[in-house]
């Protein structure tokens, strides 16, 4: 073999390697950006949930008045869930756990007052109040399955080779601590 034909085929293997670290990279890239997305959505619905409760608390104020401390507490949670609204997925599940405690306290206090069950505000508050967690929580599996794509990625061959290297990271799942705190608040009228 010539030198020319060995150069031809040196530069032939560097162009394969080259395409295939390409599409390694770009796959890489590919499954960051959706982990971002997906946390993007859950971020929709957290805020949308946040929205949602200074009028659900307004609402069952007139009703209960002497439950201040169960307004407090929806109201502090709700604050400490917005604040830790930049925060990353693992800083925020504490914030979040308080409010859908304080929301479960809050529905409790709705259920001693039948009257109140009765306003169709209350009834839309809390049907789109169920709605938004049942988002979230569609919202936490869809992200979680992404996290799960990307990490398995940068912990497979031969993506581990580029991913260090390239600064990839493993990204962080969004999960509950207490298993009560994996349902959404119950809202029940019955």
């Amino acid at each position: 073999m010539d030198a020319f034909t060995a150069g031809i085929v040196v530069l032939v293997v560097l162009v394969v390697i080259g395409a295939i670290a390409a599409g390694l990279f770009n796959r890489l890239v590919t499954l960051r950006q959706r982990v971002k997305e997906a946390w993007a959505d859950i971020d929709v619905q957290l805020k949308r949930r946040h929205d949602l409760i200074p009028n659900l608390v307004e609402t069952v104020k007139g009703y209960a008045t002497h439950e201040r401390s169960v307004f407090d507490a929806v109201t502090q949670a709700r604050a400490g869930a917005v604040a830790a609204g930049s925060k990353s997925p693992a800083e925020r599940v504490v914030p979040e756990n308080a409010l859908s405690g304080a929301l479960r306290s809050l529905f409790a206090v709705a259920e001693a007052y039948p009257q109140l069950r009765a306003v169709e505000q209350f009834k839309q508050l809390s049907e789109n109040l169920t709605d938004t967690e049942n988002k979230i929580q569609f919202a936490r599996r869809f992200y979680n399955g992404q996290v799960r794509d990307l990490d398995t990625a940068l912990q497979s061959f031969p993506y581990l080779l580029l991913a260090g290297p390239l600064g990839f990271k493993a990204a962080e799942y969004f999960e509950l601590g207490e298993p009560a705190e994996r349902e959404a608040p119950k809202v029940s009228f019955a």
